[in-house]
């Protein structure tokens, strides 16, 4: 049986990333290894996020959120608090696509529970969702 340990994200700036995850999402730093190469590890719950400072990484170049393309999913107890905790760190859903701070959001839809999209600094896709 396997469990879920960590995601692995990489970044193009640790000094954008990291204040990112760990102020949007109220991520904290946990101890990594002195491995050869920057990033930071992040408790988020019994799971972790990795983030990996990899310049020559695969990173995405449109600024349009595309919640069909690779993305990763935070779950939520208080999905509009979550909204409302975006949306006073300055992200809004009036915002067309393209601009930093865009949240596509949908309250309801074929999912069945709430959904929301964002961009990280680096362009990758994050979700939060109010799922079951």
């Amino acid at each position: 049986m396997l469990a879920l340990h960590h995601v692995s994200i990489v970044t193009a700036d640790l000094g954008k990333s990291l204040p990112f995850y760990r102020e949007v999402f109220g991520l904290t730093e946990i101890p990594r290894p002195n491995f050869p190469v920057g990033g930071a590890w992040l408790a988020c719950g019994s799971l972790q996020v990795h983030l990996v400072v990899h310049p020559e990484g695969t990173f995405r170049k449109n600024p349009h959120i595309d919640r069909n393309d690779w993305h990763f999913a935070f779950r939520t107890d208080d999905f509009e608090g979550a909204v409302a905790r975006l949306t006073a760190l300055g992200f809004s859903e009036d915002l067309p696509q393209g601009e930093p701070k865009c949240l596509l959001v949908f309250r309801s839809g074929m999912a069945g529970f709430p959904q929301l999209y964002l961009h990280d600094p680096d362009l990758n896709v994050v979700e939060i969702n109010g799922a079951p």
